[in-house]
């Protein structure tokens, strides 16, 4: 590859727009035969729920041999957006730590006020201070004061540790990064794989990263949405199960640790346009584990394995002064919402690593991506494959 095309690319991966294009003519898990549970939305992504925004900032440079400060690079920043750029007004929200080896910033307000105020931004664990400095910066650019003239910003900031393959003490996240990401966050199709926080993540001994899948509640059940995000970096090979099927025991080669212990993190976003309140979000986010151990995962001592939920109903819920009037869902009514949250984390892990190819990068640290041939090979010899 020339100088020049390298250079394009690099600029597209930046944007993300490269990606984007690249992701919509993958195939996805179920396109591959993958049996998923539910009924998904018409992009079987977060951003069915209506107003959620997705950006990412894709950093790659670099190969060879470690040197801190200039590489190898494969990092990035991924931003969510509840009500997109356009929008102040805070979402309902509740989170939850399934193992706590892990960060996400700004999660005591969250469980004090009950509301998210602003993006959740997921990057890599070295990057979290300039992701949070950069959005507390981007907000006082484009926003406001708050009733009382004060600025303050308390931004939800999560991580995953990318140091096999990235050169995760040479600080390549700049605040530009985070401006592009957050800039061209847009509903619809959202890029998978290896792009944003997830560029050099590795899920269950395959190349991890950013994966997303939704779910539709049938009219009876209210028709709501419901859309999950992951960012993978968790998981051992020997445990990684796919509708049930022992994955990670049918596909042995290449390795990327010996001992294949679960030493890595998983963040989760969990979003709806349900009205349902800052408690029962909570509860959903406590789902997103059911979810992950249909996979397998067992949320080793070493994974930071994190999930925020939120919901897009009741706007102006979080007025300033004064009451504001809400709908609230019963909790009898949200058995539906627990089930579909349940499903879109399972297949939003796995079309992760479906998108994600491998990649080599530090010391020439080499991830495959987990292959499609042998997926689908060991989905028919347990009779589970779709199609």
């Amino acid at each position: 590859m020339n100088c020049r095309l390298r250079a394009v690319l690099m600029f597209l991966l930046f944007l993300g727009g490269g990606v984007a294009l690249a992701a919509q003519s993958r195939p996805r898990a179920r396109d591959l035969g993958v049996p998923f549970d539910g009924s998904p939305g018409p992009l079987n992504a977060i951003t069915d729920v209506k107003g959620v925004e997705v950006g990412h900032s894709t950093i790659i440079s670099g190969e060879g041999k470690l040197e801190v400060g200039k590489g190898p690079v494969r990092t990035g920043v991924t931003a969510v957006l509840p009500r997109g750029k356009g929008s102040i007004d805070p979402v309902f929200a509740g989170w939850w730590s399934l193992n706590g080896n892990g960060e996400m910033t700004g999660t005591t307000w969250v469980e004090e006020s009950g509301f998210l105020d602003g993006p959740v931004m997921i990057t890599n664990t070295h990057s979290v201070g300039v992701v949070r400095d950069a959005v507390i910066a981007w907000r006082v650019k484009g926003g406001k004061a708050g009733a009382d003239g004060y600025w303050w910003s308390l931004p939800v900031v999560a991580e995953t540790w990318d140091g096999y393959l990235n050169d995760t003490n040479g600080f390549h996240v700049k605040p530009e990064h985070v401006f592009a990401a957050i800039q061209g966050a847009k509903s619809g199709a959202v890029a998978e794989g290896s792009v944003g926080g997830g560029t050099g993540m590795v899920c269950n001994g395959f190349k991890g990263g950013i994966g997303t899948a939704s779910r539709v509640l049938s009219e009876r059940a209210g028709g709501y949405t419901v859309g999950v995000l992951v960012q993978c970096n968790y998981g051992s090979r020997r445990n990684l199960l796919v509708a049930g099927v022992p994955v990670g025991r049918e596909i042995t080669e290449q390795q990327p640790r010996e001992d294949d212990e679960d030493v890595g993190s998983i963040i989760i976003v969990v979003a709806t346009d349900a009205p349902i309140v800052a408690h029962q979000l909570k509860r959903l986010a406590h789902r997103a584990a059911l979810g992950l151990g249909r996979l397998g995962s067992t949320s080793g001592n070493g994974s930071g394995d994190i999930f925020i939920a939120f919901s897009t109903a009741n706007p102006g819920a979080a007025r300033e002064r004064g009451t504001a009037n809400i709908t609230l869902l019963g909790n009898d009514s949200m058995n539906p919402l627990f089930e579909a949250t349940v499903q879109a984390t399972e297949e939003a892990v796995v079309n992760a690593m479906v998108a994600a190819d491998t990649m080599t990068g530090i010391n020439n640290h080499k991830v495959i991506g987990l292959p499609h041939d042998g997926l689908r090979e060991a989905l028919k010899k347990y009779n589970r494959l779709a199609k």
